[in-house]
């Protein structure tokens, strides 16, 4: 398959699957929406992993593994359609875009990785402050909308330290195999859910819902992952990163044309501060390497000068 090809796949999955999201819940209810992707999704993976003949371990790390990814997947799921039902489908993909950020910083207490660098806590700040302009313009809309942005955070926010504890067990499995553990671990409790919360069989599914339901469980879990993972055994991380700061452009522009959502200027300031944090998040490192490097270089040349027999030091 063509990287570009698949590059540009998982842009478009990842961008329309918010507006999915939104429809999949029209006339048959957001639980039912989650709930019958998420079966759908279990059973493609399964079979793909049949198929695949990959091994499904069930070893104590494996299981552990497995519950971590399933209790992300259920909650961050869970809270992502009911807020869907109070937000704009562009909010979902904006306020998302914030996973990498809140992931950098589990990751820095939980696993010791990068530190929080100036830089890094700038992005923060700009991200925050593009979250404060998008809480203030909920504010416009019905009070439940305030709800919603506070379930999308409670879902990222979850989403990423399932993530990093998948990442500290660090058990060696597949990624299809942890999805489909991670399924098996979820679909029960969505199906519990469904069973306590006394939730009615919808008696009639509009097509339009169907076929978002359809689509996010064929699309939307099991190729827009399977693109995912092709793209980054091919790609340097730092090109898949820029994937997210795509999305939510995309996600706000498909809402507002093909859902009559409204592009208020305060939305698109707080999620233009929101990408900028996450690209100043994702390549401070970077940039302050290369802003080093040369001042280093120059230290040396100068050393050099003072003293000829002093050898430059080059990285």
């Amino acid at each position: 398959m063509s990287v570009p090809a698949a590059y540009l796949g998982v842009v478009l999955i990842w961008a329309t699957t918010p507006l999915a999201i939104k429809w999949s819940g029209d006339g048959s209810g957001y639980l039912f929406g989650v709930t019958s992707r998420m079966v759908i999704g279990v059973a493609l993976a399964l079979a793909l992993i049949a198929l695949m003949r990959l091994q499904m371990p069930w070893h104590r790390r494996a299981r552990h593994t497995y519950l971590a990814a399933g209790l992300g997947i259920y909650v961050a799921m869970l809270a992502v359609y009911w807020a869907s039902q109070y937000i704009p489908s562009g909010w979902i993909s904006v306020l998302f875009g914030l996973s990498p950020v809140i992931t950098g910083l589990l990751a820095h207490y939980w696993l010791e990785e990068v530190g929080l660098t100036p830089l890094r806590l700038l992005a923060v700040g700009l991200a925050l402050a593009g979250l404060a302009l998008i809480f203030i313009d909920s504010l416009n809309y019905p009070a439940v909308a305030v709800l919603g942005v506070a379930a999308m955070l409670v879902s990222v926010t979850i989403h990423s330290a399932s993530s990093v504890w998948v990442k500290r067990l660090d058990a060696g499995l597949h990624g299809l195999v942890v999805t489909g553990g991670g399924l098996l671990v979820a679909v029960p409790l969505f199906l519990l859910t469904w069973f306590l919360t006394g939730e009615q069989w919808p008696e009639a599914v509009p097509g339009r819902a169907l076929s978002a339901i359809l689509y996010l469980g064929v699309i939307g879990s099991v190729l827009g992952f399977a693109l995912y993972f092709y793209v980054l055994r091919h790609v340097e991380a730092t090109r898949v990163a820029l994937i997210a700061l795509m999305t939510p452009v995309l996600a706000l522009l498909l809402g507002h044309y093909f859902n009559g959502e409204a592009l208020d200027l305060s939305v698109g300031i707080g999620a233009g501060l929101i990408m900028l944090g996450l690209a100043g998040f994702e390549f401070a490192d970077r940039f302050q390497r290369e802003l080093v490097t040369p001042i280093s270089e120059m230290t040396g040349e100068q050393a050099l000068m003072d003293d000829p027999g002093q050898p430059i030091e080059r990285s």
